[in-house]
């Protein structure tokens, strides 16, 4: 091999070394990402990618990637105003902590003086959960650490309404300039997110439990959202029994959306009443029903009650794009009612 061959290679062997070095640095920030959006959503400890973090630990024996964890977790700004829950802090560092003394790396002192911190802190009922959107701010929840609190299960946000979350971001023009009714909104997630992301131009919150409401207002308010701007929102007592054709003219929804209302047999009747109602409306609003299929059993009788209604449905098939953490092997059906 000639002088000029030797040098060609020489640089070609540096340029695959480049490149490689700049997969690794990408690599490190989407690890980096999953371990921050998994983290402030408080998702199970077991998902977030160790893997990786064990490979850098033993490759080069330094502490450098658990401190940029670190920063970008317990240390962040967002962290110290929407904390997750002291337990679920404690637990993660705790974690990384195991990590880093497994591969005998040196101690790393914001590490420990991060764990101090929380180790004598008081456990409460109640934490925060944020959930990173795509533009790169959070809609952050004060949610019940218990999944069902004070009789109902409407205080913790559930799969559906991520699902639905993602696909209102993927199909924004279903409620770009519209009035938007959501039925059973729970904590908010999924309307907020509309709200930040998908430009109505008013958005109506409902549900019927008293503390669902007042955990449903004090999350509307945390995120920035008020009547006195756009989007208007509003957030009301909308109790599927007793709702008049009357209020919902007044609403004038033109979407119409709900997730995880499909779940309890003795309200099935009562909902389909509703959605009948919704559809008789002058506005004649598009109506999407997102729901976890628990129990076969009552989806079908849903779906069934649907027809004896007069109301058919289509199923949306497609995929959606993964903003938010969660299961992903729940069977998830999304629905759009016609009368």
């Amino acid at each position: 091999m000639g002088k000029q061959e030797v040098n060609k290679h020489m640089l070609k062997m540096g340029s695959s070394e480049q490149e490689t070095s700049e997969e690794i640095r990408v690599k490190k920030m989407d690890i980096l990402k999953d371990f921050q959006v998994s983290f402030f959503s408080m998702s199970r400890l077991p998902s977030f990618p160790w893997t990786f973090v064990e490979k850098d630990l033993q490759n080069n024996r330094s502490s450098e990637f658990i401190s940029d964890i670190l920063k970008q977790t317990c240390l962040h700004p967002l962290c110290r105003k929407f904390p997750p829950s002291v337990r679920y802090r404690r637990l993660f560092l705790t974690e990384l902590i195991r990590r880093q003394e497994a591969a005998g790396c040196d101690p790393l002192d914001e590490l420990y003086d991060a764990l101090a911190e929380v180790v004598g802190a008081e456990d409460t009922t109640e934490c925060y959960k944020s959930y990173l959107l795509p533009a790169g701010d959070a809609v952050s929840l004060l949610e019940s650490v218990a999944l069902i609190s004070e009789g109902t299960t409407g205080l913790v946000t559930w799969e559906a309404a991520l699902y639905l979350a993602e696909w209102a971001l993927d199909h924004q023009q279903a409620f770009t300039g519209r009035t938007v009714l959501e039925l059973g909104s729970g904590v908010g997630l999924t309307g907020i997110t509309i709200c930040r992301s998908c430009s109505p131009n008013r958005f109506v919150f409902s549900d019927c439990h008293p503390s669902v409401l007042q955990k449903l207002r004090a999350n509307v308010q945390l995120n920035g959202l008020t009547e006195q701007q756009t989007p208007t929102v509003s957030v009301e007592e909308l109790d599927w029994t007793a709702a008049t054709e009357e209020q919902l003219r007044r609403i004038g929804a033109d979407t119409v959306i709900a997730a995880d209302v499909v779940y309890d047999p003795d309200v099935v009747g009562h909902l389909v009443k509703l959605l009948s109602q919704i559809l008789k409306c002058s506005s004649s609003p598009e109506v999407f029903i997102c729901s976890t299929i628990r129990n076969p059993e009552t989806y079908s009788s849903f779906k069934q009650q649907l027809e004896n209604a007069g109301l058919s449905h289509q199923v949306i098939t497609g995929g959606v794009s993964h903003v938010f953490p969660y299961n992903r092997l729940s069977s998830i059906e999304m629905i759009k009612l016609h009368r």
